[in-house]
């Protein structure tokens, strides 16, 4: 397929094949599964390591681990950007200023794990 429509009729088959593939899925699906699913007693329970469920479905989380696990993916995240510094720093034209960069990006992360550690959001109790 060459020409101006070439990359759109590739484009187009793809898109065609793709929902093809959806449609014979799931009418594959509702003709193989049983006509009466079975319902036995206590297949809609949740199931706890083999226990009865006791007690109610509300229990009470303290927003500290959420703190934890936002300062995680943040910190984890921003490190990610250090790799594509690394690779482009030793390139010529990029010498003093990609430092001064880093150093000012490192300085918001220092900076960010220094008040976390101040207001005592770091200790686990």
């Amino acid at each position: 397929m060459t020409g101006y429509l070439g990359s759109y009729a590739t484009l187009g088959l793809l898109l065609l094949a793709g929902v093809l593939f959806f449609v014979t899925a799931f009418s594959a699906n509702r003709v193989l599964r049983p006509a009466r699913p079975a319902d036995p007693f206590g297949k809609r329970t949740a199931y706890e390591c083999g226990l009865d469920p006791v007690g109610g479905d509300w229990a009470q989380m303290q927003i500290r681990y959420y703190v934890y696990a936002y300062l995680y993916v943040l910190f984890a995240v921003e490190a990610v950007f250090l790799f594509p510094w690394a690779v482009v720093f030793d390139r010529p034209g990029f010498g003093m200023v990609t430092v001064v960069e880093m150093a000012v990006f490192v300085a918001v992360l220092a900076l960010g794990i220094l008040y976390a550690w101040r207001k005592n959001i770091l200790r686990w109790t």
